[in-house]
């Protein structure tokens, strides 16, 4: 399976400003200190403070937006060995982390080929993802709104100012030459297996979402089952994740565009 949500694992290093790493300075030095005075409390404070760092006056326009959450504990940390309840610092980096790779998949998307397979023919389902292009991690154009934390929840939105270049992007997913698609995927828990990256776990989830998106295409435009199907895919906001009936669930809404469909006789 060739799924690549993400391109590289973001790291610090390439950040170009140090509004970061005075966030994480500040989480060190003030939040650790009031940690086992009351853990929501602590974060709360962190938060908050983390809002008022990174966020920055933005006009209306040409601007994307989205919430992303974080479990501050958990549930597939036993299978990957993460400590849980994670930190405050952990916490806000998967968090930015995820958050870039939203506003990639809103921007640039993935081209993909999938092939739905035939058990009767001993063909296997496949799909391979390859993304299009991604936002760096502390990318100046992006900061935190509003920062919150619920039922062991942590929420973090963010603004992502376009490029001329990257409004145009937007522009050709909006355009009539795609469709809109509505999908809920489903995942394990632990993810699906040989996975070591605990962004891959839930985003497993996303990827089963992507397949049901381009079946539930085909299906309308095309009689038999196609051998395989070609095209691009981006995501039209951000992904949400829940846990029902004991798995993942992602619920996202996608910009589909068809490029190729290869019947069997071509094979």
């Amino acid at each position: 399976m060739g799924y690549r949500f993400y391109q590289k694992a973001p790291t610090l290093s390439p950040c170009p400003s140090r509004l970061l790493n005075t966030v994480l300075a500040f989480s060190d030095n003030n939040t650790m200190k009031v940690w086992k005075a009351g853990r929501k409390n602590a974060i709360r404070r962190f938060f908050y403070c983390t809002a008022l760092i990174f966020s920055i006056p933005l006009s209306a326009q040409n601007v994307l937006r989205g919430e992303i959450s974080e479990e501050l504990e958990p549930v597939y940390a036993v299978f990957l060995g993460i400590p849980s309840p994670i930190d405050n610092k952990t916490a806000i980096l998967w968090a930015l982390e995820d958050s870039a790779a939203a506003f990639a998949g809103m921007i640039y998307g993935w081209n993909f080929e999938y092939e739905p397979g035939e058990r009767s023919r001993n063909i296997p389902e496949t799909l391979d993802l390859n993304s299009l292009g991604a936002i760096q991690f502390g990318d100046r154009r992006m900061s935190i709104s509003d920062t919150r934390v619920e039922n062991d929840m942590f929420y973090l939105s963010s603004d992502y100012t376009l490029s001329p270049e990257q409004e145009y992007r937007i522009k050709a997913w909006n355009a009539s030459t795609t469709v809109g698609i509505n999908t809920i995927g489903y995942a394990s828990l632990q993810g699906n297996p040989g996975i070591t990256d605990r962004r891959m776990i839930k985003f497993s989830a996303l990827e089963d979402a992507v397949k049901k998106a381009i079946r539930s295409y085909f299906r309308s435009i095309v009689k038999n089952r196609p051998r395989a199907i070609k095209g691009y895919i981006a995501l039209s906001q951000f992904p949400s994740f829940r846990i029902a009936h004991g798995q993942w669930a992602a619920t996202a809404r996608f910009r589909l565009q068809m490029s190729e469909i290869v019947p069997f006789s071509v094979y």
